[in-house]
């Protein structure tokens, strides 16, 4: 991924004052299905999925190792009684995925990670307006008041409004059969789009 796209200051007060997008393509997205996996992810997590009750709701929590030590962070979304899905890290991926299928097989889950997919996170004050301008009638109806920490599935975009910081922003999953350039559309429309002139885009880091 690129250091900047021509200004890291620019980037950052768009986010502060409109909108900026985020291609984080790179974060690994875990499908886990099985009629146990709520099971298998509340020994999996620090925090209790039992929690999540409304089909969309979304949970922040760390994956832990047998002694309680940190693997890694993640984002889970209760998708339906036997369909759960992760948002782990790209630096960690391997690991991740190695600790989750090595636990998964007494549960019976079934693992699917999800490489078909990408990732763009639309973040500031604007964002959630500015994603909207780009969404079908259909898709505008599903996420219109989406609370924090949801997610949704519509036509061919999963929307979700998760993010580290609490403020307003909306991921979107895009899909098509090669996921390095499936989201190449939705990006280009956007820029291409009067109502994100003041927009930009943003290189995503983390510290």
């Amino acid at each position: 991924m690129p250091l900047h796209y021509g200004s890291q200051i620019d980037e950052h007060h768009a986010v502060r004052t409109d909108a900026g997008m985020f291609d984080v393509s790179h974060m690994t997205i875990v499908d886990l299905h099985g009629s146990r996996t709520r099971d298998f992810l509340r020994y999996l997590l620090a925090n209790d999925v039992a929690k999540l009750t409304k089909p969309g709701k979304a949970l922040y929590s760390g994956m832990l190792n047998a002694s309680g030590g940190v693997i890694d962070d993640l984002i889970v979304y209760y998708l339906s009684d036997d369909f759960f899905r992760l948002v782990v890290n790209s630096a960690t991926r391997e690991k991740d995925l190695a600790w989750i299928t090595q636990h998964a097989e007494p549960y019976a889950i079934d693992i699917t990670v999800r490489d078909d997919l990408s990732l763009i996170a639309v973040q500031g004050p604007n964002a959630q307006a500015k994603a909207a301008s780009l969404f079908s009638d259909e898709q505008r109806q599903a996420t219109d008041g989406m609370k924090p920490f949801f997610g949704v599935q519509t036509g061919d975009l999963f929307v979700a409004t998760t993010g580290y910081t609490g403020e307003a922003a909306m991921k979107l999953r895009c899909r098509t059969k090669k996921r390095p350039t499936s989201g190449v559309p939705w990006w280009k429309r956007a820029l291409s789009q009067p109502v994100w002139a003041r927009a930009t885009r943003c290189v995503w880091k983390r510290a």
